[in-house]
């Protein structure tokens, strides 16, 4: 089992939170990256997924993506932060545009008919909301040539979600890469960072592999690879965030790190803001310029 001494902890994430004040580039990178000159913006854009604030309504959950100053968000359908119907969807979205809020992706979205009529209510749902990546749960392989389809009719891309061990069909982010192959470019891959190493593959090498079919990530923490119910905050437990950060620096990645703090459902906020300042430690601690 991997456990984290407290002295170790503190260190790493002191270490991170020293990096956004000084913004200075640290430590040896892998060849695959070139350091910046402190001036750049992070090319790493953070974002949040809603299913973090899942007990909480979309009116206190806008209170806390301001007090973390997170404007980016992946949503679910879940509480009232974007219901399926039209008209509530519709006042959603007129207090996420008050608000200054971005919607770039939603789900998870699950596929359950290979039914025109049940798909095409998915992607009229995301083109309402003008959101461009449906992050997709479980549609089976014999259900991608019909999804294929909408993808090009609506121009929504669809990025498959991992789901670690337990799922059926993608265990690993590489189950998705296999399937998807040859399929229209818009059709990829959400990588779940904790379902991917609970499945026993190299986070970073899948980050490569994927490439530009990688649309979507959910970022996690792990005290302990083989525990899904280790959750932690980001800097807490073993996920290599830096080589992470490298990697979708290195292979150009346009999509966002979205956290999913599913841990402590009824009082999340010191977990992910402890996630957002490890984060944006790491991005200053490579030479990045951080907003905060």
């Amino acid at each position: 089992m991997f456990k984290k001494s407290t002295s170790r902890r503190d260190f790493v994430r002191s270490g991170a939170l020293v990096a956004v004040a000084c913004a200075a580039p640290s430590g040896v990178l892998s060849l695959s990256y070139e350091s910046p000159t402190g001036e750049e913006a992070s090319p790493i854009r953070l974002g949040l997924a809603s299913y973090t604030f899942r007990n909480f309504t979309r009116a206190q959950m806008i209170a806390f993506m301001k007090q973390l100053k997170v404007f980016a968000l992946n949503l679910k359908d879940v509480k009232d932060h974007l219901p399926m119907d039209p008209q509530q969807e519709a006042a959603a979205l007129a207090d996420y545009a008050s608000a200054g809020i971005n919607l770039h992706a939603a789900g998870a979205i699950y596929f359950a008919k290979d039914e025109d009529a049940d798909i095409r209510s998915k992607f009229e749902y995301c083109k309402r909301a003008g959101i461009g990546v449906i992050v997709a749960g479980d549609p089976t392989p014999e259900t991608l040539p019909r999804i294929e389809k909408f993808v090009k009719e609506y121009d929504i891309r669809i990025a498959i979600h991992n789901h670690g061990p337990e799922d059926k069909l993608w265990h690993s982010p590489l189950d998705v890469l296999k399937a998807v192959k040859g399929m229209d470019p818009r059709i990829g891959c959400c990588i779940d960072v904790g379902h991917t190493v609970r499945a026993g593959t190299d986070v970073v090498q899948a980050i490569h592999e994927a490439g530009p079919r990688l649309l979507n990530l959910h970022m996690k923490d792990l005290a302990d690879f083989h525990d899904k119910e280790s959750q932690v905050a980001v800097g807490d437990g073993f996920m290599p965030v830096r080589k992470m950060f490298e990697a979708l620096i290195a292979t150009k990645y346009k999509g966002f790190v979205d956290l999913e703090y599913e841990v402590h459902p009824d009082d999340p906020m010191p977990g992910v803001s402890s996630s957002f300042a490890y984060m944006r430690g790491v991005l200053a601690g490579l030479g990045y310029r951080v907003q905060v």
